[in-house]
């Protein structure tokens, strides 16, 4: 009877673990206006059906348009993409698991105008935003209770590109961090490159003179970038010309080489600017999105770590800013900013294209998507 009692009980957390697995809650920054979005919102995405819940609004803050989770999963992160007195603002959030609540732990600025992009890295120490009209990178310190800690650098880019309407000077547009935390990079859309840094672990200290910053093809003004599991090579798009850009990543000497360019568009096109790259959970495809022909661009990652064209995903977006694979990878979630929804497309993991759904959620001016396990 005991061995039966304990047979039972294993397959009731089993089968609590696999429930829990199923859903998870999406939060989704936005654009605010007094007629429109409000701050970020929340849904609970059912990754069995790919079906959400109604959105609901989980955080009241301005303009929160990119967000970023802690690798444990219990804080969010949000910027505000405006210009205040010492930058815009960088909010740091409490996550409740079950209700799928934030509770705001505390703010701070980011030294910089139009924060548009934060990170934090592999080991949840520190925080790295992206400074657009300040053409900047701050870099914060974590608290243990995830709030954010003392600002420890401010690295103001230098220099400008051929678009004098857009490269006048430097515009920081993404960040990330190396796999394994010791090197930090800000994309730069107004000089054409990739700014690295190396962080020392403990304390902080930021060497910008340690690393080779990566140069990417004048005027092609890079915006995202996703980078391999095992940080040797780099995917980044060239916002202003519609391409993405194949890179070779060399930390250790700053011999980094871009060794394949690629246009995201299937045929020449007048009006369109791309807006976020990501790889695939698998690692096996990149995709783009293209504002303006409306599509995701599909790339299958080679062997030799070079990226085939596959083909684009279409259907009803507008302006698609970022998206996000699940974290299963069956699915794809398209934030349209000019529809002002989140639509839902059934990916194939052996094509890596994606079908249409029809499952949306309305909400105001989306920009970023994020996934955390929904807990019971």
């Amino acid at each position: 009877m005991k061995h039966g009692l304990t047979l039972i009980w294993g397959v009731l957390l089993t089968s609590t673990s696999v429930l829990n697995a199923q859903e998870y809650w999406v939060y989704i920054g936005t654009y605010t206006s007094a007629k429109g979005s409000k701050g970020i919102y929340r849904a609970r995405f059912d990754t069995t059906t790919g079906k959400f819940s109604e959105p609901e609004l989980a955080a009241e803050v301005g303009s929160p348009s990119f967000l970023a989770v802690h690798p444990n999963q219990k804080f969010l992160y949000a910027v505000g993409e405006t210009s205040g007195k010492g930058g815009g603002a960088v909010r740091a959030f409490a996550i409740d698991a079950k209700s799928g609540a934030l509770t705001l732990i505390n703010e701070s600025t980011s030294g910089g105008a139009g924060p548009c992009h934060l990170v934090v890295d592999p080991q949840g120490r520190f925080l790295l935003v992206a400074n657009y009209g300040g053409g900047s990178t701050a870099l914060f310190r974590l608290r243990e209770d995830g709030g954010l800690g003392d600002r420890l650098a401010l690295l103001q880019h230098q220099g400008s590109g051929p678009n004098k309407g857009r490269q006048e000077g430097p515009h920081a547009h993404c960040t990330a961090f190396s796999p394994e935390g010791r090197f930090a990079f800000s994309v730069d859309l107004g000089i054409d490159q990739v700014k690295v840094f190396r962080i020392e672990a403990s304390s902080g200290a930021v060497d910008d003179a340690a690393a080779a910053d990566i140069r990417l093809p004048a005027g092609c003004g890079p915006r995202h970038i996703t980078l391999s599991a095992d940080g040797q090579y780099a995917y980044v798009n060239g916002e202003l010309d519609s391409t993405v850009h194949t890179i070779r990543l060399d930390l250790a000497e700053g011999k980094h080489q871009v060794v394949q360019s690629l246009s995201t568009l299937p045929q020449p096109f007048k009006g369109n600017t791309t807006a976020e790259c990501i790889l695939s959970p698998d690692g096996k495809f990149v995709y783009v999105s293209n504002r303006g022909h409306n599509s995701i661009a599909v790339f299958r990652v080679r062997p030799d770590r070079t990226l085939e064209a596959v083909g684009h995903i279409t259907g009803d977006i507008k302006i698609p800013r970022n998206f996000n694979i699940d974290p299963t990878g069956k699915w794809l979630l398209i934030a349209s900013q000019d529809g002002d929804k989140v639509g839902v497309w059934s990916r194939d993991p052996l094509t890596g294209l994606a079908k249409e759904t029809g499952h949306t959620i309305a909400v105001s001016r989306p920009v970023c998507i994020k996934f955390v396990p929904v807990s019971r």
